[in-house]
């Protein structure tokens, strides 16, 4: 598990999933994750070798960290 990787609590709290803010969220999560490149290549390594499930703690499924975290690696690749 890499803890490292989920957004700040601080983000978090803020975007308290409002689909109103993903956009915006989603940009401060990335511009966070940007800083984390090491964290960030070890866990896109992981992915090129195995099946990786990225996890999240709320009831919402589209507007979330792991969406957004997906998105984020797919986009690097």
């Amino acid at each position: 598990m890499i803890r490292e990787i989920a957004p700040s609590d601080k983000l978090r709290k803020w975007f308290s999933h409002d689909p109103a803010k993903w956009n915006e969220f989603k940009e401060r999560y990335w511009e966070e994750l940007d800083k984390k490149q090491d964290i960030v290549s070890k866990l896109a390594k992981e992915c090129k070798h195995k099946k990786v499930t990225l996890l999240y703690s709320t009831k919402e499924t589209r507007y979330n960290n792991a969406v957004a975290l997906k998105e984020y690696l797919e986009k690097k690749r």
